[in-house]
């Protein structure tokens, strides 16, 4: 497990939207090892990735451009539209990567806007993007936060762009299993739409949304990402 800083604030833990409402903070379902990220792929990468615990293995997949991973999985699902939005983002994977890694690529990660000029706000960052030359430089975005419904919310969600020149070792090596969570989406928005009075708590209690807490990060990553 990747040490924390001692000086960080206490975890707050995210149950039915309640959380430290700071403007930047990561919040993501994670344990002692591992933390959990989305992005969502085509049928056929996702059938592969799944089967042999490879995102690189259907041909597919393309390892020249950026990928955007997220580890909000309401904003995975607002960016997808519960899987329904595009034929090539019909299926929503869980990608686990440990820790250290998760890290690693924050202390390479610039803001895809320059520093002092605030934070990106449109909602862009989700689909792959053809990187530029061989750029070894993580892409940080924040952008809103959303509910279970996609509402809009007042703090924000960490998008990270992981390019080209990373993605064969992304890929490969620092992703330690993949799951489809495509049917546990689209499960979701059936019952908000057969039951629109649920709440966050019984979408919570039921595995529809998935516990997030906020993680941790060293106050130097904090500093490179511009986080509260």
């Amino acid at each position: 497990m990747a040490a924390q800083d001692p000086n960080q604030k206490k975890m707050a833990t995210v149950t039915a939207g309640k959380v430290d409402l700071k403007q930047r903070q990561i919040r993501a379902h994670y344990d002692e090892e591992t933390i959990t990220v989305y992005q969502a792929y085509s049928s056929e990468i996702a059938s592969k990735a799944v089967d042999q615990q490879k995102l690189c293995a259907s041909p597919q997949f393309r390892l020249t451009r950026m990928t955007w991973i997220k580890p909000s999985w309401c904003w995975m699902m607002y960016r997808a539209g519960y899987s329904y939005k595009d034929k090539n983002q019909e299926h929503i994977l869980a990608l686990k990567m440990k820790h250290e890694h998760f890290i690693e690529l924050l202390e390479m990660a610039t803001l895809t806007t320059e520093p002092g000029k605030g934070i990106a706000l449109g909602d862009t960052a989700g689909s792959s993007k053809p990187a530029r030359g061989k750029s070894s430089v993580v892409k940080v975005q924040w952008d809103p936060e959303r509910t279970p419904r996609l509402e809009r919310l007042g703090y924000r969600s960490i998008q990270i762009g992981i390019p080209s020149s990373l993605a064969a070792t992304w890929a490969d090596k620092w992703i330690i299993g993949i799951e489809d969570l495509t049917e546990k989406g689209r499960a979701l928005e059936r019952e908000l739409r057969e039951n629109p009075g649920v709440t966050d708590e019984e979408l919570l209690r039921r595995g529809l949304v998935p516990p997030e807490r906020e993680f941790l990060v060293p106050l130097e990553v904090q500093k490179v990402i511009r986080m509260d």
